[in-house]
């Protein structure tokens, strides 16, 4: 296995040689350029596996080392130096297709962490890449194969060979945390953690804490220390859902710790570097959301420099079909039922609705419809829509399921009500199957529903460990 091999552009000898040396201390073999021409010269007959380059050089900048390397050979990571808090250029740098950056003076603990990750990403790409396409597109948990949804697959993938901050945006259950993971395990940090935190879920007088974590004594109640977020996605992927929810006091420190990559626990001295990719996501319009002063725009274009959009469930067509087969067979497996069928019209019916909801409320709908369901059919009425968007195909279709299991419970003189409340419920269930020694048929025919509906509610609460 040959020696792996990094190349390190710019045209100051002394950053050359201290480089140089951090390098071959690694056990890695070398090669230098000074100029844009030489750097390209050495790509094609050193063959590095990693580019390290100046963003200043005597006929050109880094930003033309990047765009080569894009054009010729985009599985070759390239990481730029930049000049102290040029952090615009750095961002720039990224969304021309740049790996990482790491800033002068040169923080050689961070640029060994750098290093390391990127020749990681070099491996996995030589080893992937007679089956690239496959493990992009089959293996993907990301289910479709609309239009929308491969391209989606094939840009994940892309941006899977970056460090680049990328900003997840999505209507609500679209799946964007799903993205988020396939962002991380088809990367470099696959083999670190990823941290997905809600960040409207966490109270404002504990956010630093969380985020950055703390240290024994700091505060009331903080009995020892304990490492925040940040530190715990160390060499992993730490995903910022619905950060648009972050207050402004909040956003300032956060902006510190993504560009200095760097975090100091509340009551701590020393800063801790980290080697964290950030992923963020939110439903809300980020734009709109700077505008009216909720979101800082330093950190708005920190965050945001790779959008990616996930598209909705109604602009996917046919995935419809393919994400409720795979939704009722996980249902029909968690319940240890037969799987349950669409019929047509409630085929129909699904490809006519919006879903404002998105492929959560499908997973939703078709959990509750195989409840509903007499048998292993599922029909429109089972599926509960809105009434615009059903098809009618009966009288009865009007009617609401409570008021079928009404009508049915008042032709049993034993049972005049269904259950109100979900102790109510499992009480006259237990009832039910106690007065039919444990006879479901019997239980479900007594209590006025399916059987399907009772082998639903047993597993609800549990009650196979009762029997």
């Amino acid at each position: 296995m040959r020696q792996q091999r990094v190349l390190v552009i710019d045209d100051e000898p002394d950053i050359c040689e201290l480089l140089e040396l951090t390098l071959l201390r690694m056990g890695l073999e070398t090669a230098t350029a000074g100029t844009v021409k030489d750097a390209l010269l050495q790509i094609q007959n050193f063959h590095p596996d990693l580019c390290l380059t100046d963003m200043k050089l005597p006929d050109g900048t880094g930003f033309d080392i990047v765009r080569y390397i894009q054009r010729e050979n985009p599985e070759l990571p390239v990481a730029v130096i930049t000049a102290f808090g040029s952090m615009e250029a750095a961002v720039e740098a990224l969304k021309a297709g740049a790996y990482d950056f790491v800033s002068k003076p040169v923080d050689l603990k961070k640029l060994r962490d750098l290093v390391q990750t990127a020749l990681k990403l070099s491996e996995n790409n030589e080893a992937l890449a007679p089956v690239a396409k496959a493990t992009t597109q089959e293996s993907s948990p990301i289910i479709g194969e609309s239009a929308a949804i491969k391209q989606l697959k094939n840009t994940i993938a892309k941006l899977a060979r970056s460090q680049a901050p990328v900003f997840i945006h999505g209507e609500s259950g679209t799946g964007k945390e799903l993205v988020a993971k396939q962002i991380h395990s088809q990367g470099p940090h696959a083999t670190g953690a990823f941290i997905p935190v809600n960040c409207g879920a966490i109270p404002e007088t504990l956010m630093e804490s969380e985020f950055f974590g703390h240290k024994k004594g700091s505060f009331t109640g903080a009995i020892e220390d304990k490492i925040g977020l940040f530190e715990a996605a160390n060499h992993g992927t730490l995903f910022l859902d619905e950060v648009a929810d972050l207050p402004l006091s909040m956003q300032v420190k956060l902006l510190r710790a993504i560009q200095e990559k760097a975090v100091k626990a509340v009551g701590g001295v020393a800063e801790v570097a980290i080697d964290t990719r950030i992923l963020s996501a939110t439903h809300k319009n980020l734009e709109l959301e700077v505008e009216k002063g909720n979101f800082r725009q330093d950190l708005y274009y920190r965050l945001n420099v790779i959008k990616l959009d996930v598209p909705s469930l109604k602009a996917r067509g046919d995935d419809i079909l393919l994400l409720a087969e795979h939704f009722l067979q996980i249902i029909s497996k968690r319940w240890k039922l037969p799987k349950a069928t669409l019929s047509q019209q409630s085929i129909n019916a699904l490809l006519n609705y919006p879903f404002p909801g998105n492929v959560r409320e499908l997973e939703n709908i078709l959990e509750r419809a195989c409840t509903l369901a007499d048998g292993d059919s599922i029909e429109p009425d089972d599926l509960q829509l809105p009434r615009e968007t059903r098809v009618i195909h009966t009288p009865n279709s009007l009617l609401k399921d409570e008021e079928k299991f009404a009508q049915t419970a008042q032709q049993n003189s034993n049972y005049t009500s269904f259950a109100q409340t979900p102790q109510t419920e499992k009480e006259e269930i237990l009832e039910a199957l106690g007065q039919t020694r444990w006879n479901r048929t019997a239980a479900a025919k007594k209590l006025g529903m399916t059987f399907r509906q009772l082998r639903y509610r047993i597993k609800k609460y549990q009650l196979d460990e009762v029997s």
